[in-house]
């Protein structure tokens, strides 16, 4: 057995536990050995529905079976596309167990989009709920083979229909590390969806980091971020691969998510920056017993210094952020409960990681200086499902020829390696000739006793070319006038930062793993004002 360090991160004081002498295992080989050694262990729940490991292997042997029965080939893709279930999960192992490449993606969206993910994933089964199988047989897609997870049955089958017989066994698939994994369909907050391939041995990469953090059999994980999302399964998979149960809250409330993570003792998390923010300011918060808790997780989206510090103050266990993409390339991790004076920052790089900064012309920046974020790790996406002009645009290469991903991002390194960032580079404003960067002018009205949140982005303007628009959500009963503190603001901004317009908003636009849609901002903004 070979004890997985985390190379240059503190060590937790929790056991950890080991993973088979490999530099490379399945995933879903290792849920099987859970399932050989202790089959009555929980390994997903989902309100008062659980599934132990020995049931969850079966049920992923039969949806292998299944799909090799329909003629599913290794590297051959199926989509999800429904809502978090404990039925979602199973398929999406199972599939993998067959050598499937899943493509899971996201509820809610418009028929025209889900249509054009389903036939870029070129996938050869959809499996759905009855919600989104209305927009599936709007989009016009015909001819694909629909499986219901919810027992739902129009036209299509039910997910017990379709299963092969129990105890049936699928035939053994041998896979290697550059074996893609899944397609997860990311625009960021603008833009049209890219299938990003990501590899088994990129998610493999996933499970060794989670050796630091304590993932045992004895581990309970909540999940109230959604299985399409990488944030989600960066800790679904790891959980799973150590042994651990992971519990699913299919919608996040704050107060649901709190008695969940009491009743079930919960010690592990991951969760984006609004999720705490609205469970912290639940007024409840500090009267559940949330002592059980080793390690909380957050990434995909800015996580304010003022913020990290409420939830060390008030929340027990460690706070690890993440900041990387889902196209991989670099991670930095922040261990905040180490770190209390960096937490304006995202961290330094993971052990293994090499991240620089370049400018716009692709020449990497003395120390100190700051440039886009670029990043080369053992976790790195195959590439974007049949886009190679796009791939190419994502990389970037150093004078050796080592492959970077390009992030988009801003930032600047400290003398002692942590990496704080800037703004995103495509969010940047060209006001006059001057670069602007909206996180600047957001932090300045956050500073209003007013303000609980901001987002500023660019307008068009005759004038200036664009002009920083700002919208705002109140803390509730602040009584504040939308001239007024647009004046506060300016009056603390420099001449080229000022904003030409405010708006109150009741909540920002956000994503479901909480990033803000900026492109709804821009195109619901007012005319400018210069």
């Amino acid at each position: 057995m070979l004890l997985i360090t985390a190379g240059s991160l503190t060590p937790f004081i929790y056991t950890i536990m080991t993973l088979p002498e490999t530099e490379f295992a399945l995933i879903t080989d290792l849920i099987r050995q859970h399932a050989t050694d202790e089959p009555r262990r929980r390994a997903l729940i989902e309100g008062e529905r659980q599934l132990d490991y020995g049931a969850l292997d079966a049920l992923m042997d039969r949806i292998a079976a299944a799909l090799q029965r329909d003629g599913l080939q290794v590297g051959d893709s199926i989509a999800i596309c429904a809502a978090m279930s404990i039925e979602y999960a199973a398929v999406f192992l199972g599939a993998l167990r067959a050598g499937a490449v899943v493509a899971p993606l996201a509820p809610g969206t418009t028929a025209d989009s889900l249509a054009r993910m389903v036939s870029d994933a070129q996938a050869r089964l959809v499996f759905t709920d009855a919600t989104n199988a209305a927009v599936l047989h709007e989009s016009g897609l015909r001819g694909l083979k629909t499986v219901m997870l919810d027992g739902t049955t129009t036209t299509a089958c039910s997910l017990n229909d379709w299963l092969a017989q129990a105890g049936q066994k699928p035939a053994y698939v041998q896979l290697q590390p550059q074996s893609p994994f899944n397609i997860i369909y990311s625009s960021g907050t603008t833009g049209q969806p890219k299938g990003i391939v990501q590899s088994h041995g990129m998610r493999w990469a996933h499970v060794n980091r989670g050796a630091a953090y304590g993932y045992g059999p004895q581990t309970v994980t909540l999940l109230s971020t959604p299985l399409y999302s990488n944030t989600t399964l960066v800790v679904f998979f790891p959980t799973l691969a150590f042994g651990g149960a992971v519990l699913l809250l299919p919608k996040f409330k704050a107060l649901d998510y709190l008695q969940l993570a009491q009743q079930h003792r919960v010690t592990h998390t991951m969760l984006v920056p609004v999720q705490y923010q609205r469970l912290l300011a639940h007024a409840d918060f500090d009267s559940f017993d949330l002592s059980s808790f080793q390690v909380k997780f957050s990434t995909s989206a800015p996580f304010v210094a003022g913020l990290k510090a409420d939830v060390l103050k008030r929340w027990p266990g460690a706070l690890v952020e993440f900041y990387g993409m889902t196209e991989g390339g670099g991670t930095c991790i922040l261990e905040a409960h180490l770190h209390a004076d960096k937490l304006h920052t995202v961290g330094q790089p993971a052990s293994g990681h090499d991240i620089r900064l370049i400018d716009d012309s692709g020449v990497e920046v003395p120390t100190g200086e700051a440039g886009e974020v670029v990043g080369h790790s053992p976790g790195m996406m195959l590439g974007y499902h049949g886009q190679a002009e796009k791939t190419r645009e994502a990389e970037w290469f150093d004078g050796s020829g080592k492959r970077f991903i390009r992030t988009g991002d801003i930032g600047r390194f400290d003398a002692e390696g942590f990496l704080t960032l800037i703004d995103r580079k495509k969010e940047m404003i060209i006001s006059g000739g001057f670069n602007i960067y909206p996180s600047d002018l957001e932090a300045v009205l956050r500073q209003h006793p007013g303000v609980a949140e901001a987002a500023v982005v660019g307008i068009p303007s005759v004038q200036w070319g664009e002009t920083p628009a700002a919208y705002v959500v109140c803390k509730p009963g602040a009584v504040v006038a939308a001239q007024e503190l647009l004046q506060w603001a300016n009056q603390r901004l420099g001449k080229t930062q000022r904003l030409s317009s405010l708006q109150f908003l009741p909540e920002l636009p956000r994503s479901a793993i909480g990033k803000v849609l900026r492109r709804e901002l821009r195109e619901s903004a007012p005319a400018p004002s210069r």
